[in-house]
């Protein structure tokens, strides 16, 4: 079965919950951004990340607003599961963002990325880094592989919310950016079952089809 949850941001403790234990090795679980545990390179933290590379289950996560993406960057790229990936090692994989991957019969549209409302106070190079915003020529490579599968996808998996959704909600941090934009033509123009997203904070089922999510673990099925 395949599963997604919410924002990590590095707390080790979230994979002793229930929710978490009891899943197997005939499962993966996705995180939808801010994993949190690429972050400053401690000891403390490469001991928790040799611990989550040996999950029994298949453990996967988006990029989000808060990730260290020069630490990211130094691991290797590889094909998974009809898409690409980074392989951080064991079990343990980001996803690119703007894939499509296959996995258990579902056709899986990933996107990671978002733009950090506090940026101002934050450092470029030390907590904040530019390639949080996916830029115009990856939002333009994911509409030609939509193209070629004529939009249409199983789940759409994200980080960040389409615009409309952060209007009706009031969730809106910041002016609206043209990735959130380009996310909502997206709802409106790809044939999907299901879009779950983090960032938000928030356990929340938002329309028919648009999930936000938090704590609870969501199975696709």
């Amino acid at each position: 079965m395949i599963y997604v949850v919410g924002d990590i941001h590095g707390d080790i403790s979230r994979f002793k919950e229930k929710a978490f234990r009891r899943l197997t090795k005939k499962d993966t679980l996705i995180i939808l951004g801010d994993f949190g545990f690429l972050w400053d390179g401690s000891k403390q933290e490469q001991k928790y990340l040799k611990w989550l590379t040996k999950r029994r289950y298949r453990l996967l996560f988006l990029d989000g607003c808060h990730e260290n993406y020069d630490m990211l960057q130094q691991y290797p790229i590889e094909d998974f599961c009809g898409g690409k990936a980074r392989h951080i090692g064991g079990n343990l994989y980001q996803l690119i963002r703007g894939n499509v991957f296959e996995m258990e019969g579902k056709h899986l549209l990933c996107i990671g990325g978002g733009e950090s409302h506090d940026k101002e106070d934050r450092d470029e190079g030390m907590n904040w880094w530019r390639a949080e915003l996916p830029s115009t020529e990856e939002m333009e490579q994911c509409d030609q592989q939509l193209q070629a599968i004529h939009n249409h996808v199983d789940y759409v998996l994200s980080h960040d919310a389409p615009a409309q959704i952060l209007e009706f909600t009031g969730w809106k941090q910041q002016d609206i950016n043209a990735f959130q934009l380009w996310l909502d033509g997206l709802s409106k123009n790809l044939q999907y079952k299901g879009w779950f997203f983090g960032r938000y904070h928030k356990d929340r089922q938002l329309t028919g089809k648009l999930t936000a999510v938090f704590c609870q673990v969501h199975p696709l099925d």
